[in-house]
């Protein structure tokens, strides 16, 4: 069984030996300190504080109302509790429009939240804001595919590059976004022949979350795997608590089936 006690500390050049060695990584989010703490004994690689938190934590219908003082509140308790663990924290809504304010509010997110690195949702059109980042030594985590804060833009909750043409806009993004020089690829709701395309057309380190098994790290939403979200899980969760009795042991049960690409099955793929 998968035991991460005695891990040495995540960084960014661990993601990329990971990567290198076709070892895959373990993600998980995290809004507070107490499980913060229990993914860092646990063995998770990468925390991710997620604007996710404004529907999980706050109880919004969306990520929209999520305020970058929200996201450095969230980051600094995380941060106080992990020792091992390589944390992103999300830029969320409106935070990053044009590259000075990105610059302003991802210092913030680092210095004030602790976070090693950040994740901004958007495509191409945000490739000069990367790139601004990027010069600027923060290090970057780029999100494509489904991106929650443009739901409403987008129409809805809808799975990403079934088409030829959406497939190849994927392709592009993925290789102009490593181009500009983020560190780190996030795919959201992508088909899974898609998702392996994009894995193979560029270098950097990618984390699906509903993108099959093809891609180098997996991602989930804590509350998800325990069983505690309210209403219908997404097609791509599991939930870990079944036949279980602790959260400690979900939690590596989670690690381990990542690690050994049991997760995630064809039942938690989109076609």
């Amino acid at each position: 069984m998968y035991n991460g006690k005695d891990q040495k500390t995540i960084t960014l050049s661990t993601i990329r030996e990971l990567k290198s060695r076709g070892e895959k990584i373990a993600c998980l989010t995290a809004y507070d300190s107490t499980f913060a703490y229990q993914l860092d004994q646990a063995g998770i690689e990468i925390i991710l504080v997620g604007d996710s938190l404004g529907m999980v934590v706050q109880g919004h219908k969306t990520t929209i109302p999520v305020k970058v003082e929200d996201m450095v509140y969230h980051s600094r308790i995380v941060s106080s509790s992990i020792n091992h663990a390589f944390l992103i924290s999300d830029m969320p809504f409106m935070s990053f429009y044009n590259p000075d304010i990105a610059l302003e509010n991802a210092k913030k997110l680092m210095q004030d939240g602790g976070a090693h690195m950040i994740k901004l949702e958007g495509n191409k059109s945000q490739i000069n804001i990367i790139e601004k980042l990027a010069l600027s030594d923060i290090p970057v985590c780029a999100h494509i595919g489904l991106r929650p804060q443009s739901v409403n833009k987008m129409g809805g909750y809808k799975v990403q590059g079934k088409e030829n043409k959406e497939a190849e806009n994927l392709i592009n993004e993925a290789k102009r976004i490593e181009e500009s020089g983020a560190d780190i690829l996030l795919l959201e709701c992508v088909s899974s022949a898609t998702a392996k395309k994009v894995c193979e057309s560029v270098n950097i380190p990618i984390i699906g979350i509903g993108a099959g098994p093809d891609v180098d790290a997996q991602i989930l939403v804590l509350y998800d795997i325990l069983g505690i979200t309210p209403g219908k899980l997404p097609k791509f969760s599991k939930n870990y608590m079944n036949g279980q009795n602790t959260i400690q042991q979900a939690i590596v049960d989670y690690i381990e089936e990542v690690k050994t690409q049991k997760y995630p099955s064809e039942q938690h793929s989109f076609k």
